[in-house]
């Protein structure tokens, strides 16, 4: 009966062994792993904060042509209103003249 204990113990330590073997090999793997991971996350958190930036600048891009097109458009309204104005008081001056018989 001895025999069979003392072959008991001895497996028993050989399983705590192993077990001990494992979780140390798990322990020298999980910071590894952990660094990994992390990296992992920084370069997706680096590559997603570079393509909103671009999206921002993109976006302020297309709202600065879009002002400078507008003020440009402005422009041009205004020139031609004045155009438009000058052009009536000739026309408006021509049709007098006709009816009066000047022209």
């Amino acid at each position: 009966m001895n025999e069979k204990r003392i072959q008991e113990v001895i497996d028993i330590e050989k399983q705590a062994e192993a077990i001990l073997l494992a979780a140390r090999t798990e322990a020298d793997r999980l910071p590894l792993q952990a660094e990994a991971d992390a990296q992992q996350l920084v370069k997706e958190a680096r590559a997603a904060a570079e393509r909103d930036a671009r999206q921002m600048m993109e976006q302020a891009r297309a709202d600065d042509q879009t002002a400078t097109i507008m003020s440009a458009a402005e422009k041009r309204m205004r020139e031609s209103e004045l155009l438009a104005a000058d052009h009536l008081e000739q026309a408006i001056q021509y049709v007098l003249d006709r009816v009066i018989g000047k022209a």
